[in-house]
């Protein structure tokens, strides 16, 4: 026995102890392969699920490995059982692989016949596959090449995809590196990509994940469509792109509600591409106008269904997914693994803001007791509406004030998810409120304005979650969210990461209603954070504004 600061359980749930000197050191070896559950103040639980597995063997992490980081950190002896079920589950990716056969095109060969045998008889899988070729051997349908890795996935027998990509159409591009240059972790996520072809890469916001997608560009040479969450977004690309590339403007094309461009770099948003008109999604022929040579997702953990069906089509294109978390509040997290390909690199929070490259951050919970009036109203509301009556309780407003004011003069965001809540906010706080209705042209001159200083303070709905380039925020006073999703806080925090030229430290408050679903939410959000080895601090709203 040693001091170890994990509990391993047989239930494949691993305890880690917060406060114990060598925390930091496990909670890195783990990370690979055991996702974050629950992130309480003193003791956070994780689980080996075998999807980490697979997505640790993928990224080349062994077996020996996994066992090696369990059994160096544990308090107690592991359970035998566990480590051989983690051996086991670990040996099944890979016994099936894809590959190119120059006389039959795709087939999938076993290294283990038996397998073969098992997946050739289910009834999901059968329709998918051509002629045995031999008997560790069989052909299969080109068209089909994701749909069975998604199908393999779900009875277990995760493949191996070795079948290699088509290099696309080619189109000429480079990086400027005028005056910059990729850091070493990105040169890393670049290249680990490359390697396998096909892959998420895992980096935090602030932290470049617009370079590696660049950097990727520049190793395929290829035309590249690039997919979006919003048009702000992909404005964001395109500046970025021609600043760091050799692309000029008429190369890049927008296929947007606006416009409607298809050029060799085409960046186009995931709501004009999922937009159905008479039943049919007819936008999703951009895929295949032209001869891609790579697609890439940007925020992969917010990809759309249907993007999910025509991305099974596209298993011979090189694929980037980038995000900032791999958590999909839809548990789609295996269709990521089998289309877009598994996690090729990640790299934890805190080591890069050690670095420097992004700002350190300090977590706050800000605990608010709701008036007598607003707990009966709570209490006697149907259930459905009790999550809205607690974010948006009115005595928040008075905490968020004074949070504004003991940060007065910081670029300071409030963002919340309910429109009344967040007008009433923008007025108390003399602050432009955006929101979906927001016009393009009007949010690019406020985040213009907020960069720039000329303004302090903004509102901001639930569009300014993802891909938006505001680098000098501080402070980011979160009211209310979608319910407890992990994915969200972490871009939330994610705003305030980018470095400040002064050096100063990030704040990220989160005001929740104390004794109501408001608060369990927050704790099912800051799993993602606790996971990156941010702490919570929680604090009472009267004493944390409570005069020094």
């Amino acid at each position: 026995m040693t001091d170890g600061p994990l509990i391993v359980q047989s239930d494949k749930t691993v305890l880690l102890e917060v406060d114990h000197d060598r925390a930091e050191d496990a909670r890195t070896a783990i990370a690979p392969f055991a996702e974050l559950e629950r992130a309480p103040e003193h003791v956070h639980t994780y689980r080996v699920t075998p999807l980490a597995l697979w997505n640790a063997r993928a990224a080349g992490h062994d077996a020996e490995q996994v066992v090696d980081a369990l059994t160096t950190y544990s308090r107690f002896p592991v359970p035998q059982p566990l480590l051989i079920d983690i051996v086991d589950t670990m040996g099944r990716f890979g016994r099936l692989q894809l590959q190119h056969d120059p006389a039959h095109g795709l087939v999938m060969v076993a290294t283990d016949r038996a397998v073969l045998e098992e997946v050739l008889r289910s009834k999901k899988i059968a329709p998918m596959l051509g002629t045995r070729l031999d008997p560790d051997t069989v052909a299969v349908h080109p068209s089909e090449r994701g749909r069975l890795k998604q199908a393999l996935v779900k009875v277990g027998w995760p493949a191996e995809d070795l079948a290699g990509y088509v290099d696309g159409e080619a189109h000429p591009m480079s990086l400027s590196e005028d005056g910059w240059a990729l850091r070493d972790y990105q040169r890393r996520a670049t290249e680990t990509f490359w390697a396998g072809g096909s892959g998420v890469v895992v980096l935090p916001c602030g932290a470049g994940k617009t370079l590696v997608g660049a950097a990727a560009m520049a190793k395929a040479e290829a035309t590249t469509l690039i997919l979006v969450t919003n048009t702000v977004a992909g404005r964001q690309w395109k500046r970025e792109l021609l600043a760091r590339t050799s692309l000029t403007e008429d190369e890049i094309g927008e296929y947007s509600g606006e416009k409607k461009e298809i050029r060799p770099i085409t960046i186009a948003t995931y709501q004009v591409i999922t937009r159905k008109s008479k039943g049919e999604y007819k936008h999703l022929e951009l895929f295949d106008s032209r001869d891609w040579g790579l697609v890439i997702y940007d925020e992969v953990h917010l990809l759309p269904a249907p993007v999910f069906r025509m991305t099974a089509d596209l298993q011979s294109r090189r694929r980037l997914g980038l995000t900032a978390t791999l958590v999909r509040e839809d548990g789609r997290e295996g269709d990521v693994f089998s289309l877009i390909g598994p996690k090729r690199y990640d790299i934890p929070w805190r080591d890069i803001e050690q670095q420097g490259w992004i700002a350190p951050a300090e977590c706050t919970e800000v605990r608010v007791t709701l008036t007598d009036n607003e707990r009966i109203a709570y209490a006697t509301a149907e259930s459905e509406e009790r999550y809205r009556l607690a974010s948006t309780a009115h005595t928040k407003s008075g905490v968020i004030r004074s949070i504004v004011d003991k940060h007065a003069g910081e670029p300071t965001l409030v963002i919340g998810a309910y429109l009344d809540q967040l007008e009433e906010l923008g007025q108390a706080l003399d602050a432009p409120v955006i929101q979906g209705s927001t016009r393009n042209k009007e949010r690019e001159a406020l985040f213009e304005r907020f960069r720039s200083g000329e303004i302090d303070k903004l509102v901001v709905s639930k569009v300014a979650n993802f891909s938006i380039d505001l680098p000098e925020a501080s402070v980011a006073i979160q009211v209310s969210g979608t319910f407890g999703s992990r994915q969200e806080e972490a871009q939330r925090l994610g705003r305030l990461l980018r470095p400040k030229g002064d050096g100063r430290q990030a704040h990220f408050y989160s005001v929740v209603a104390r004794d109501t679903v408001d608060t369990d939410y927050a704790a099912h959000r800051q799993r993602f954070l606790a996971e990156q080895g941010y702490a919570y601090r929680i604090v009472d709203a009267d004493d944390l504004l409570r005069p020094l």
